[in-house]
């Protein structure tokens, strides 16, 4: 066997310790990992990054939308306390304090002139 043959025997000729495995350009053999790996988001690091800002404005828009809405809730809601000016609130418990007791209603049931035997009033139909 001469220079070419041996070259191409395993164990013979070639690089010491790498039977058959040829170096790749980079000089690391094909079954290593890639040592730029690692850095290989950086290749997309713009689409990245516009992924990301959209990811931002949409969260900023969907918490400024429910902020708006419960604003306009808290305007809808009738609260006493804030929507009614401060007199009445003492105009309010006098009312809760009056009652009509049952004995002046049957004194004005008495007393009344209307006739319980007329037809129920229809607006619009003459009689």
């Amino acid at each position: 066997m001469s220079g070419p043959e041996v070259a191409k025997t395993p164990g013979g000729g070639g690089t010491p310790g790498k039977e058959g495995k040829e170096p790749v350009a980079n000089g690391h053999g094909e079954g290593e990992a890639n040592p730029f790996a690692e850095y290989m988001w950086m290749e997309n690091e713009e689409e990245y990054n516009r992924q990301v800002e959209e990811e931002l404005l949409e969260q900023e828009f969907l918490e400024r939308c429910f902020q708006e809405m419960l604003d306009e809730e808290d305007q809808d809601w009738f609260i006493p306390s804030r929507d009614l000016p401060a007199g009445v609130g003492q105009i309010q418990q006098q009312l809760n304090g009056l009652s009509v007791s049952d004995a002046s209603t049957e004194d004005i049931v008495r007393k009344s002139s209307l006739n319980p035997e007329a037809k129920e009033f229809v607006p619009g139909v003459k009689y």
